[in-house]
């Protein structure tokens, strides 16, 4: 038996491919799914295949399985430019993004080259080959595959483990605890007393949701969020698709969206203290003048320093409004078998606690990479246009905006890596690698966000410039031009041919 899974390994570790594939996307997610429909839509001779690690396509939308569980952003531009979203509802549910996903997976002929439960731990790259080798994990067994160009679309938290904080006298609570990453689908909570514990998009979904069946619910924070309340459908999408074909209709809706919304964060970021008394008026006239809005629901920090909390339809405020939710504002001093005592002197009892508190940070995909047997320390990377990486030849990778839609700068990453592989191919280059020459102290942290998720991880992560190419925007007008109609002779990229070096 020991030499027959000895043979089995030895022989995965030695099927490396004899023809290497031309890309290979790691991630079978909103993103993943997104660069291969790009990919054979562009480049239709191009090979590759799709590595996931989990046994479904969907990424986040197939992960997350909690109550009310939706899109914190419209889905006009959540959602991609080459496939309108025709639901009524601008805000999707899980559901029906991860059937989007795969309808656009399908269309596309994507579906037919994922392989899933396959698990990539490492990527080296070979310049005298001018190719990736991938290591992937499967069954317990190592499989080998080589490449031209690596895309990571792994996303940026950990699908295995949640965050939950050390919380004192946990073990004395009676009741039961669930993690919103990791819902348990026979957790019945209908008649209970549910705390959620977290102020975050995650507890401003849950607490309507769980309303319509709970006893009670009661939201505890530490610190208020900004909500927005905004109808769920749009009626003006209603009054495009009725006028226009649904892909003009959609295309319209796609950028009046993005323009509302980059002219908010905009004016969050110019007059911080006028948006503020905006947000927090517009919670004061959703709960009414008797409300202690300014405990619960004025934020220490100004609008946009952490992402805003989407309310569709105003359900979270009615929830509240009707008696059968409320929040509170303290810290915990300690659980108690009935629930949790807290340090203003209160208590809360619960039967369920939900504790929404955040994710665990992942830089991409936690895969080890080396470049010519020199291993790459992923958090001293500097990115370049927020897509590839000094240092790192053939790769880029994808990771969405905080200030908008995700789903916007993947598209252009994607659009953008097929043009690099088009312009590869048209002047017979192998290799193409940023070159970074920035004073390293004028470099930044990969993100400058508030949320405490985004605080305990973002030192794991690779660094931005403090100009461009080497900065990470925050603007999908700047990346447009950056990405879209900027150049690759910028000085920054070094193009190589086969066996000799290319000028810059």
């Amino acid at each position: 038996m020991w030499n027959a899974r000895r043979n089995t390994r030895a022989f995965r570790e030695a099927s490396l491919s004899e023809a290497a594939l031309d890309v290979l996307i790691v991630g079978a997610g909103l993103s993943g799914i997104g660069a291969a429909c790009h990919l054979s839509r562009r480049l239709p001779g191009k090979s590759y295949t799709i590595l996931e690690g989990r046994s479904r396509l969907g990424g986040t939308w197939d992960l997350f399985r909690y109550p009310g569980v939706r899109s914190d952003s419209d889905m006009y531009t959540l959602g991609y430019g080459f496939k309108p979203w025709t639901k009524d509802s601008a805000i999707g549910d899980g559901a029906a993004i991860r059937d989007y996903i795969a309808d656009a997976a399908r269309e596309n002929g994507v579906d037919r080259r994922i392989r899933y439960d396959t698990r990539v731990k490492r990527a080296e790259w070979s310049s005298r080959d001018a190719l990736w080798t991938i290591e992937a994990e499967q069954d317990g067994g190592i499989e080998r595959l080589r490449c031209r160009y690596l895309l990571m679309c792994a996303g940026y938290y950990r699908y295995d483990a949640g965050y939950s904080p050390a919380f004192p006298g946990a073990e004395a609570f009676l009741g039961k605890f669930v993690h919103p990453q990791f819902w348990r689908e026979d957790l019945d909570y209908s008649g209970k007393r549910v705390l959620i514990i977290g102020s975050g998009a995650t507890a401003v979904t849950l607490l309507p949701a769980m309303a319509q069946r709970a006893a009670h619910v009661t939201m505890l924070q530490r610190s208020p969020t900004y909500i927005v309340a905004r109808p769920a459908a749009d009626p003006l999408a209603r009054r495009l698709r009725r006028a226009l074909p649904i892909k003009w209709a959609y295309t319209l809706m796609r950028w009046n969206n993005l323009l509302y919304g980059q002219m908010i964060y905009a004016r969050c970021k110019r007059a911080p203290e006028v948006m503020k008394r905006l947000f927090v008026g517009a919670a004061r006239h959703n709960l009414g003048p008797d409300y202690n809005v300014e405990k619960h629901f004025t934020p220490r920090y100004n609008p946009w320093e952490q992402r805003l909390c989407l309310d569709p339809d105003g359900e979270f405020y009615e929830a509240i409004r009707s008696g059968r939710a409320s929040v509170e504002t303290d810290e915990i001093e300690t659980f108690t078998p009935s629930g949790v005592r807290l340090k203003g002197g209160g208590a809360i009892d619960a039967d369920i606690v939900v504790t929404a508190t955040g994710l665990e940070l992942q830089p991409l995909g936690e895969v080890a990479f080396s470049v010519d047997g020199a291993e790459i320390d992923v958090a001293a990377l500097v990115t370049y246009k927020g897509m590839m990486f000094a240092g790192l030849p053939n790769m880029a990778a994808i990771f969405g905006y905080i200030n908008a839609s995700w789903t916007l700068r993947s598209d252009l990453i994607s659009r953008t890596f097929c043009r690099l592989i088009d312009y590869m191919d048209r002047r017979g280059y192998v290799a193409c690698t940023p070159r970074h020459s920035e004073n390293a102290n004028a470099l930044k942290p990969w993100i400058v966000f508030s949320s405490g998720y985004f605080q305990r991880g973002v030192g794991r992560f690779p660094k931005q410039g403090a100009r461009d190419p080497w900065r990470l925007n925050q603007s999908y007008l700047r990346d447009l031009w950056a990405l879209r109609a900027g150049g690759w002779r910028d000085g920054a990229l070094q193009f190589e041919r086969a066996g000799a070096a290319a000028p810059r």
